[in-house]
């Protein structure tokens, strides 16, 4: 059975049991053997182990129950978010604003306040006053959709959409490029249209009028 050899004990430690689970020698949801059976197993001590139990908990393979043991929760550790995104190709990431905003603009419609609408229409004069520079166009544009999301009052989804900007923003800057249009009236009615159906708390015109609006892009790069 494979040994840890080298440094940083912890990370190969945990490597090791991450192997393991990939390999199925434990179910989903199956008891890991205890301290005591594993440190031998893989040639470090107790305090080691534990580490590596603390690091795959962290990345969502392990659980720690008190009383009852260590149980693997997921198959293989996901990937990092960050490294993610920034494979994504622009398709997929439009795609993926697809499923985060049509939900946002319709919880959006439903449950924004008058704080929340004014909040969206500054930002939606913002993004007509940048019509002209690429960069500057994206951040407002940006602004203007983190705007909508805000008014959803849904954190997970707002969470999502922020840790989503950077590529956003480098995925944006690069269709813009390639399409070399950007900003023009039918573009901008669009938007309009869509803050009317929030302001009008019509949850499946803001989601329709998102979807659109992002297919609209998704299909100009196919």
């Amino acid at each position: 059975m494979a040994q840890v050899r080298r440094e940083p004990l912890a990370d190969q430690a945990a490597e090791l049991l991450l192997e393991r689970i990939r390999a199925g020698e434990w179910a989903l949801g199956e008891k890991l053997p205890g301290e005591t059976t594993l440190a031998p197993q893989l040639g470090v001590g107790r305090s080691t182990v534990r580490e590596a139990i603390r690091q795959l908990a962290g990345r969502g393979v392990l659980a720690s129950r008190q009383g009852a043991g260590v149980f693997v929760t997921a198959l293989d550790a996901p990937e990092d978010w960050d490294a993610v995104l920034r494979k994504a190709g622009i398709v997929a990431v439009i795609e993926a604003r697809i499923a985060i905003e049509t939900e946002a603009a319709a919880l959006a419609a439903a449950r924004r306040t008058p704080s929340d609408l004014r909040g969206i229409r500054r930002a939606l004069a913002d993004r007509d006053a940048h019509r002209s520079d690429i960069d500057s166009h994206v951040d407002a544009d940006t602004a203007f959709h983190r705007a909508i999301v805000a008014a959803s009052h849904n954190s997970v989804l707002l969470d999502l959409f922020d840790s989503f900007t950077p590529r956003l923003r480098a995925a944006m800057i690069e269709m813009l490029r390639i399409r070399r249009e950007f900003g023009d009236d039918v573009d901008h009615d669009a938007h309009v249209a869509q803050v009317d159906a929030i302001a009008d708390r019509d949850e499946r015109a803001a989601s329709e009028r998102s979807r659109a609006h992002l297919l609209t892009l998704r299909d100009a790069l196919a």
